[in-house]
């Protein structure tokens, strides 16, 4: 899927006016544009880190590279760096639906959103890291900073595929244990995972992240529209298993996936986690100028 496809620049624009937000996680190394509420004047320097692509020009000290022919950016009191973690979930599960309106594709839309919180990061010169957790060994892109990655991220995000199967559990732990520097983490995924989430999500939060789940369906696992006798096929095991649905069997469904999807949402206020979820039918830019604004995680 080429890159210019996943969002056009008028929406792009829009959305690098925005910032990510963190309400509790300890802010890390100090930066350029991010100015922190806590402490300091913002005239008063601090230290020097070593220059990124990406960062602003105006903070280098030229003295010290006429000096060492070594660029450095000079760090003020009270502007802070804020790491930033988007995990998408690459599972098969994640493909459906595989015909139709490609536009209700979770794994497109969630491409998108990727790429949208992806933008507003690097245009607020956040640390940012994007990976993808699922059936084979994590792919990550990052850390960056800057909006000189732009099209380097968006051509990363174009080719992930949906593959295989992912323990979300697991995946969570080994991002935990290798992701660097804790900070603000959104998990893209479905959630279909047989092991769960929480234990990781545990591991995540106890390492010092701040999180927010996104759960992305398609109107069709929310309201399928099938009954009769129906052999269906797991996207991920390929195991079938042949059903009748019928009005009762189709109200059950509905019943436990309500259940389910109460669950994570009361599982995340208990402990802490932003949690929205969406059906693929929401023009996908409404979960970061509503839903997430609404959170408190977008500005």
């Amino acid at each position: 899927m080429p890159d210019d496809k996943l969002f056009d620049e008028k929406t792009r624009a829009r959305l690098e006016q925005l910032m990510l937000v963190a309400s509790r996680v300890r802010a890390g190394a100090m930066k350029g544009e991010r100015r922190s509420t806590k402490r300091g004047t913002s005239i008063e320097f601090a230290d020097y880190r070593n220059y990124t692509r990406g960062d602003d020009l105006r903070r280098l000290d030229w003295n010290i590279y006429a000096r060492l022919e070594r660029p450095f950016i000079k760090l003020l009191e009270d502007e802070e760096d804020l790491a930033v973690h988007l995990l998408l979930d690459v599972s098969a599960s994640m493909g459906y639906p595989h015909e139709g309106d490609r536009d209700q594709n979770k794994f497109l839309f969630s491409q998108r959103l990727l790429a949208g919180l992806a933008s507003i990061s690097l245009a607020s010169s956040d640390r940012l890291v994007v990976a993808a957790i699922g059936a084979s060994e994590e792919d990550r892109f990052g850390p960056v900073r800057g909006r000189g990655y732009s099209l380097a991220l968006l051509q990363y995000i174009s080719r992930l595929e949906p593959h295989g199967i992912t323990d979300l559990n697991a995946a969570l732990k080994d991002y935990a244990a290798r992701g660097g520097r804790p900070g603000l983490c959104f998990i893209i995924s479905d959630f279909f995972s047989p092991s769960g989430y929480q234990d990781g999500l545990n591991v995540l939060l106890g390492r010092g992240y701040e999180v927010g789940l996104i759960q992305v369906l398609s109107p069709e696992e929310v309201d399928p529209p099938i009954g009769g006798d129906l052999r269906l096929i797991d996207s991920e095991t390929g195991q079938g298993q042949e059903v009748s649905i019928d009005g009762g069997m189709r109200d059950l469904y509905l019943k436990r996936l309500a259940e389910w999807r109460d669950g994570i949402r009361a599982d995340c206020l208990r402990r802490g986690v932003h949690y929205v979820g969406v059906e693929t039918s929401t023009p996908w830019e409404k979960v970061i100028l509503q839903q997430l604004r609404r959170l408190g995680a977008v500005k």
